[in-house]
């Protein structure tokens, strides 16, 4: 093998890493966005029971009609909030592919200091 083939397999080898590192990057951020798209939904819904679920609970565990209407209102958003909310989750990967993501790391740059009477 000469050097010529060498350099050439080099320089594949690179661009083989950096397309790895792109649809790894890419994969990274849908993950993290669904994420957040999921986590946007379950807060909502969350708020949504913690303040208004007096309109269905009752003392002593039976509905009257009204709650029970109340209740099932309130599952029927509930499913549309999840609905629209999965939709836009799939809908990350679409949005994304018409982008090329790289993650840029996290990066720490530490100062350096000399001490006194040393050079370099």
């Amino acid at each position: 093998m000469g050097y010529d083939d060498l350099i050439r397999q080099q320089a594949e080898y690179r661009v083989q890493r950096d397309d790895k590192y792109r649809q790894d990057s890419n994969e990274r951020l849908s993950k993290i966005l669904k994420k957040k798209v999921e986590t946007t939904m379950i807060g909502a819904l969350s708020s949504l029971e913690e303040h208004f679920s007096f309109l269905w609970n009752s003392g002593d565990g039976e509905m009257s009609p009204e709650q029970k209407m109340m209740y099932d209102t309130f599952q029927k958003v509930r499913s549309e909030i999840l609905d629209k909310g999965n939709t836009q989750a799939r809908n990350v990967d679409a949005e994304l592919a018409q982008y090329e993501v790289k993650w840029l790391r996290y990066s720490t740059v530490l100062p350096v200091r000399t001490k006194e009477g040393e050079e370099n």
